[in-house]
């Protein structure tokens, strides 16, 4: 694009926005889009810039020259989308590159239709094909028995068992893959804080430890609290080492 060409860019923007066109700013214009051509697309670029709506109600459109650019590939790009390239028997490197390149700038110029058809993959494999499957040991169509689904049962189950969250926590019901939570919540996280280690409860589920009894957690509970009483007690006992009191002497010191 020259200077020239620029300035009807410009006149064309101006009929969006009232801008007030100049020789420099067609100079400036010609210099960033030194690279695209005036063409239709160019001008549909302009078009579907003023044709969106900004972010802001209040903000003013004003197109700049990057714009122009980025919107104009979009337009160009979208006649692509289902582009295949129609090759010839026998071509070379040097002519599929330049039929490659032909076929891509005039569908993309609009030029050429565009495909409008997306192409999909129809029909199954051989039956050649299957059996070369089938004799490498693939069972892919192989009916399963009655009689081997618990077995698959039992292999999802032992999946799900991997490791402590592999199985629901007995004490705060976190489902399976989610960590513990600690009691109470916020309105951050109303269900709780996240524990970093799991509840002893769900650990011992998660190794087949049976879990304990009431008794059995009583005494476990009783136990902490003795051993917090303890150390409380040896903190309570140790003597009070007081802050050393520094004095400063009186007069010079000879």
């Amino acid at each position: 694009m020259n200077r020239s060409e620029a300035a009807v860019l410009l006149g064309h923007c101006a009929a969006f926005d009232n801008r007030n066109n100049s020789e420099a700013a067609a100079t400036a214009w010609a210099s960033a889009l030194h690279d695209v051509p005036l063409d239709a697309d160019t001008k549909a670029a302009v078009a579907a810039y003023y044709t969106t709506p900004p972010q802001d109600p209040n903000q003013r459109l004003w197109i700049l020259p990057h714009h122009v650019r980025t919107l104009r590939s979009k337009i160009r790009s979208k006649r692509l989308e289902n582009f295949q390239y129609e090759p010839i028997a026998g071509e070379t490197t040097g002519q599929y590159l330049a039929r490659y390149r032909g076929q891509v700038q005039a569908i993309a110029s609009g030029h050429v239709p565009a495909p409008t058809g997306r192409l999909a993959i129809e029909g199954g494999p051989s039956r050649q094909f299957m059996q070369e499957l089938e004799a490498h040991g693939w069972q892919g169509t192989r009916t399963v028995d009655e009689d081997e689904r618990p077995v698959e049962a039992e292999l999802i189950d032992e999946v799900r068992r991997a490791g402590p969250l592999g199985i629901v926590c007995p004490t705060c019901q976190a489902a399976i893959g989610r960590p513990c939570k600690t009691p109470g919540g916020s309105e951050k996280q109303p269900l709780g804080k996240p524990r970093a280690k799991p509840h002893t409860a769900r650990l011992r589920a998660a190794s087949g430890r049976s879990s304990q009894t009431p008794e059995q957690r009583a005494a476990e509970e009783q136990r902490i609290r003795d051993m917090s009483a303890r150390h409380l007690a040896r903190q309570q006992a140790e003597p009070e080492i007081h802050d050393i009191e520094i004095v400063e002497p009186e007069g010079d010191v000879a």
